[in-house]
């Protein structure tokens, strides 16, 4: 079988994750995590790095560190993971859905303006499968109305709206390194800013608001949201390599842009003249007149030898927020379309030239 994704670990994450075992630094204080935070923090572009535990508490942080109020509102795409809603609702606040744009799957960001009212409070954009949102329209927007940026940017390390790195462009941007990310530390996070203050602020929620003196005295509330120095000094290993880990991908991406590109019936990534797109994931799209959609096409593939995972389904969709009075009657289409048909390919940094052929080779065998 091959699989979805397998993460690339070598010789220098080992020799750092050793040297964490042989000093005894293994918990949430250590080197590797501040050399981990001011690396990526300045991959990326930012002043500030706050490493977490996984990406859906960095979201969860990020929402936090703003204090809104009650009730205020958010702006997000339906088409998403459901760790950008969660992030929201948990800090008492109001998700607000915006459809993907049909051709990069990230938000329709020409739909953003409409939603808003005298409760939006932040605009929260998630670059999609390694492909940016189409940023300034966004940060226009945010900028007319007063409003905060939180940027997720979880699939899209390395890749860049008009030379800029994503995660650059939140008043906080949110990453994630699950074993699937281009840069992994099996679990983990981080939080991005410039502004002293947030950064302060997400430094106390991670570790549950304690105070320097005296300790056990406590003014609010945070949670355990630290990440280990283990982990860490895998990621900062990752980070050395980001370029040939980034490259790998793009060339992943490019072999199945030219071994696809003649197959009838699929929609392929693309990549817009303003973006980067690393390819974290490889996504297709199935046109109906396959006779296919994501679940029966996934499962003729999975026969043949190869795993895949389908699209993300809607916010809209999701029965849990129907019973929160969310999203009732709320539609869609294009993410409605991309969910039943969508699905991802095998794009872990261990693929061989060899198993892309054989992947290309039984998808137009099932066509």
């Amino acid at each position: 079988m091959i699989p979805v994704n397998e993460p690339l670990i070598g010789n220098k994450e080992l020799e750092y994750v050793t040297d964490c075992l042989k000093t005894g630094w293994i918990s949430s204080a250590g080197k590797y995590i501040e050399q981990f935070e001011a690396k990526w923090a300045e991959y990326c572009g930012k002043k500030y790095g706050i490493a977490v535990s996984n990406g859906t508490v960095a979201l969860e942080a990020a929402v936090q560190c703003f204090d809104f109020e009650p009730g205020s509102e958010i702006i997000m795409p339906t088409f998403t993971i459901i760790s950008c809603a969660t992030a929201i609702v948990y800090n008492k606040c109001v998700p607000v859905l915006v459809d993907c744009d049909p051709e990069t799957w990230t938000m329709d960001v020409s739909q953003i303006e409409a939603k808003i009212t005298k409760k939006t409070k932040a605009i929260m954009p998630v670059h999609i499968y390694g492909h940016p949102c189409d940023m300034d329209p966004i940060m226009n927007v945010a900028k007319k109305y007063n409003l905060k940026i939180i940027e997720d940017a979880a699939e899209a390390h390395g890749a860049e709206y008009k030379g800029k790195k994503c995660g650059g462009f939140g008043d906080i941007s949110c990453f994630s390194f699950y074993a699937n990310k281009i840069i992994t530390t099996g679990e983990g996070g981080m939080l991005l800013t410039e502004n002293e203050q947030y950064a302060e602020k997400a430094r106390s929620i991670r570790n549950l608001c304690f105070k320097n003196d005296p300790r056990f005295y406590h003014t609010e509330l945070g949670n355990n949201f630290r990440l280990t120095n283990v982990q860490a000094a895998i990621g900062l290993a990752q980070v050395e390599r980001i370029d040939e880990l980034v490259e790998k991908k793009i060339w992943i991406g490019s072999m199945y842009n030219e071994n696809l590109k003649d197959v009838k019936g699929l929609q392929l990534p693309i990549e817009k003249d303003w973006a980067k797109n690393v390819y974290w994931m490889y996504g297709i799209v199935l046109d109906e007149e396959t006779g296919y959609n994501a679940v029966t096409f996934a499962k003729a593939l999975k026969e043949k030898g190869v795993d895949t995972r389908p699209f993300f389904l809607g916010m809209h969709e999701q029965p849990v927020f129907h019973n929160m009075g969310l999203f009732n009657d709320e539609h869609y289409p294009v993410s409605e379309n991309i969910a039943k048909q969508g699905l991802y390919l095998p794009s872990g940094l261990t693929l061989t030239e060899e198993d892309v052929n054989i992947v290309v080779s039984c998808i137009k065998e099932v066509l």
